[in-house]
């Protein structure tokens, strides 16, 4: 049922950002990755339940079966920002696949998150200097945004209040031809116009901060708050 919700956002989405109706992406929507972090305890592994393997690493620091309010999903502790040494056990590490990629094609990531913190890179493949672009979802001051950087620029959608409140709320970040726009429990709530150009890269998918980061020079940019699933669609 997750799913389905997902990919009727993608469709909405898209439609209130350009203004135009999106049928067509209806009928072509494809689901990439559906994981639904119901793993127990101790578990390793994160499962991509869409049937196309792109399975996870969980790292040793991030709490699995953790319930809360009917939810079962991860919990990602908080890290002193910018406080050395790099933390790697912290993330979900999902190897490189071009699936993973947006390309140059409509493109749309949802999940569903708790948080009361106010910091912290949720989902992202690539950093700001990858070659080929990067995409992330974080939320400084509890207000998260949706990047897409690619080979014609990078557009950014903001939303203009913030969600650390400690409720569950789902996000969907989604970039198309037309531009990016950001959607926070079924409503749209930001967006930006224009075309970023595709964006490969082969990086792996992170969840939960950087890859490539000391807590020095480059911080690591932890999230902390709890994930009930995360899935990734293209029309």
């Amino acid at each position: 049922m997750r799913c389905r919700r997902a990919l009727v956002t993608l469709v909405t989405v898209t439609t209130l950002l350009s203004g135009t109706p999106m049928a067509a992406h209806a009928a072509y929507a494809g689901e990439v990755a559906y994981w639904a972090m119901n793993e127990p305890p101790g578990a390793t592994r994160m499962i991509d339940s869409s049937g196309n393997g792109l399975n996870g690493q969980i790292g040793r620091e991030v709490g699995t079966g953790i319930f809360h309010h009917g939810s079962t999903g991860y919990r990602f502790d908080r890290l002193e920002p910018d406080t050395p040494p790099a933390r790697p056990g912290h993330l979900v590490v999902v190897p490189d696949a071009s699936a993973l990629n947006p390309g140059d094609r409509d493109f749309a990531v949802t999940l569903r998150l708790r948080t009361t913190h106010h910091f912290g890179n949720i989902v992202q493949k690539g950093q700001s200097t990858t070659e080929g672009g990067n995409f992330k979802l974080q939320i400084p001051n509890g207000r998260v945004q949706c990047l897409f950087r690619g080979s014609r620029g990078v557009l950014e959608a903001i939303a203009p209040y913030s969600i650390n409140d400690g409720d569950w709320h789902v996000v969907t970040c989604v970039r198309v031809s037309t531009g990016v726009a950001l959607a926070i429990d079924g409503r749209r709530v930001a967006g930006r116009e224009g075309w970023t150009g595709p964006i490969y890269n082969n990086w792996p998918l992170t969840i939960g901060g950087k890859l490539d980061c000391d807590q020095r020079t480059v911080g690591c940019d932890y999230y902390a708050g709890d994930l009930d699933y995360l899935s990734i669609q293209t029309a």
